[in-house]
């Protein structure tokens, strides 16, 4: 029984390799004459030189890279003790890909620093790994904050990257297909430096072998054995992020590799730390190579049309999913809001006033001043008439938006008990916008009420999918984040493919990616101010639940509520709002989060007090961004909601800074 276990890698090694190897035999013999190689070499020209330099030296690159996340992934899962950790899941495929992404626009500034591309893609996933420890060692490094604080540094990483991109539009098409990982090759030298550098991680991984394997142990038992603990997992941690900073730098993000070689490794049967770590790069280097071989079946000799990392981040969405219920979670729950509670307000009705007030004049801010040529200025009478076409409709568009969030956010933080659920975090946006593409895709010149359609029944689907899987894993906080991290890494990579395609249609799906404001008519704002109207209009009528669903099924029903028809419509009303919000501001701005946050801190703990309050203050934060976002950075502008998520972030940050500390291990 022992000798057949261990055999099993072997097999699924097998079972994977023997297909990637028809692929690539196919893509091979395809571009060969008749009489094969010895003809191709005697014939020459350009075929020959493809051949040798292109083709061949991508399958090197796949099997390189591959091994290199394989490795990475499994160094991560072991010093972290963590199943779902890999350089996706922990932001540092996005720090890299930022930093490299830099280094592309401005190398002159990166190389007076004396940063190369490989250096720059090393500094930049170092810092976003540093980054999610520091915010993970509080709760003990406990897996489900780790996962939270990457797709924390994930998401404000890709809005910083979006905003460069738009503001350097010569690179914009060719920055996506390398962002979503592109083998493509052009010569060998990509293929001798991910070569070194593995020879020299996989040495380094010999040496440290055994106090590897005592690391395994408690930390207080590993360190009765003589292990420097924290010395050796930032070396392990450094170890894994220089592997996979040099994929970035070299072919762009390969995502969700490092999860899925472990992963398939350990299901295969590998079980000690010498298996995992030999057969984890096996069955990475098996794995691209199978992506890559299908991506080239599929372009048929046109060429790429899709990039090879975001079809291999088609599986992380499925392994998250799979591996849920597998997940053991330590230290406290994150649930209930982070530190005292907040002490309800007397009267909220003041309060409300107050934020109303508040929101109207920094309305009239936002239509009176701005900046031209000559410096800030106060635009009244005919200077003023001449600006509100262009200023209040995207005013009014940002304040429906911002509304909506809000209100979407505190309906699933309070149906959740979850005060890290949002639209935005939960990939409810990413859903709506996969919702968005397959109207574009399909129906052609599709109206404003089909594209919205569209992104609302993606938006249903995402947060229904992610209350199922959630409920299936057991319930729980953390299942429900993961779950929302899992739909969200899926839909995102579908449109990561989407957008690398080169289809006019693509530049549609970033204009909302990055949640632009500037090109809103009157006609948009209409629509906008009526959607808001119409769906924030059913409110009052579901406080009630609101108050009681969160105390339980049992406890619901037994006050009247009819728990299934209430949350049915909770979940269909939150869906619409933030479709119809996302098609105006893009998926990332943390308003959703923030809003009703800021809203009970303020003393508006109530459900009635505190949706009203959250939507003041939701109008409040994007009016406020859309402003800032016009005026910052002038003659340029960033679109607003990448605005709001840059503000957003450090929120986020802040609030798990603040969550109770959990058990150190050991």
């Amino acid at each position: 029984m022992v000798e057949a276990r261990q055999g099993r890698p072997l097999l699924v090694w097998s079972l994977l390799a023997l297909p990637a190897l028809l692929l690539w035999g196919h893509a091979v013999d395809s571009r060969l004459p008749a009489g094969g190689v010895a003809a191709l070499e005697a014939a020459g020209g350009m075929e020959a030189a493809l051949l040798r330099y292109s083709l061949l030296p991508r399958l090197c690159v796949a099997l390189l890279a591959g091994a290199s996340l394989g490795l990475a992934g499994a160094l991560l899962q072991r010093v972290l003790r963590n199943p779902i950790a890999d350089p996706s899941t922990l932001g540092i495929s996005a720090g890299a890909q930022l930093a490299v992404a830099v280094f592309t626009l401005f190398p002159a500034a990166a190389l007076a620093l004396g940063l190369t591309r490989e250096g720059a893609a090393f500094a930049g996933g170092l810092l976003a790994a540093g980054l999610v420890l520091l915010l993970g060692r509080r709760r003990g490094l406990e897996p489900t904050t780790l996962v939270l604080a990457g797709m924390l540094v994930s998401l404000t990483a890709g809005g910083v990257s979006a905003a460069l991109i738009l503001f350097n539009g010569d690179y914009l098409m060719s920055l996506f297909i390398w962002g979503g990982g592109s083998l493509s090759q052009q010569g060998w030298q990509p293929t001798l430096a991910l070569a070194g550098r593995l020879a020299a991680a996989a040495l380094a991984v010999l040496l440290v072998l055994r106090p590897l394997a005592i690391l395994g142990l408690e930390d207080a038992s590993a360190r009765s054995l003589g292990v420097a603990v924290v010395a050796l997992r930032l070396l392990a941690v450094a170890l894994a992020v220089w592997l996979a900073a040099g994929v970035v730098a070299e072919v762009g993000v390969i995502g969700f590799l490092g999860l899925a070689a472990p992963a398939f490794a350990r299901l295969a049967g590998a079980r000690g730390q010498r298996q995992l770590l030999l057969w984890a790069p096996l069955i990475g280097a098996a794995l691209l190579c199978l992506a890559d071989g299908l991506v080239q079946l599929l372009a048929g000799g046109r060429g790429e049309i899709l990039p090879t990392g975001a079809v291999t981040a088609l599986l992380g969405g499925p392994l998250l999913i799979w591996l849920l219920p597998r997940l053991r979670t330590v230290g406290p729950a994150l649930t209930g809001p982070a530190g005292p509670a907040t002490r309800p307000t007397a009267r909220p009705e003041r309060l409300v006033l107050g934020l109303l007030l508040l929101l109207g004049a920094a309305l009239t801010l936002a239509l009176l001043v701005g900046r031209d040529p000559e410096g800030w200025h106060l635009a009244t009478g005919q200077s003023l008439r001449d600006l509100l076409p262009w200023r209040l409709p995207r005013l009014a568009a940002a304040v429906a938006a911002g509304a909506m969030l809000a209100v979407a956010g505190t309906i699933v933080q309070r149906l959740t008990g979850n005060p890290l659920a949002s639209p935005e975090i939960l990939g409810i946006g990413a859903g709506s916008g996969l919702g968005l593409a397959a109207v574009l895709f399909s129906v052609s010149g599709a109206g404003l009420a089909a594209q919205l359609g569209g992104a609302a029944l993606g938006a249903f689907l995402a947060l229904l999918t992610i209350l199922l899987l959630a409920t299936r894993a057991g319930g729980g906080a953390e299942r429900l984040l993961l779950g929302g991290i899992a739909v969200g890494s899926f839909c995102g990579a579908l449109l990561t493919i989407l957008m690398a395609s080169g289809d006019s249609r693509a530049f549609q799906l970033l204009a909302w990616l990055t949640g632009s404001t500037h090109q809103i008519g009157a006609e948009q704002a209409r629509l906008a101010l009526a959607s808001a109207v119409l769906l924030l209009a059913p409110l009052p009528f579901l406080v009630r639940w609101l108050g009681v669903l969160p105390l339980g099924e049992g406890v619901a029903a037994a006050l009247g509520a009819p728990v299934a028809a209430a949350r049915l419509l909770l979940v269909g009303l939150a869906a619409l709002l933030t479709a119809a919000a996302c098609l105006l501001v893009g998926p990332l701005s943390f308003v959703g989060l923030m809003a009703p946050h800021l809203a009970r801190l303020a003393g508006l703990t109530r459900p009635g007090a505190q949706l009203l309050g959250a939507a003041v203050i939701g109008a409040l934060l994007l009016a406020a961004a859309d402003f800032l976002s016009r005026q910052l950075f002038f003659p340029y502008e960033m679109p607003v909601g990448l605005f709001a998520s840059l503000v957003g972030a450090p929120y986020l940050v802040w609030f798990l800074g603040r969550a109770p500390a959990g058990g150190r291990r050991g």
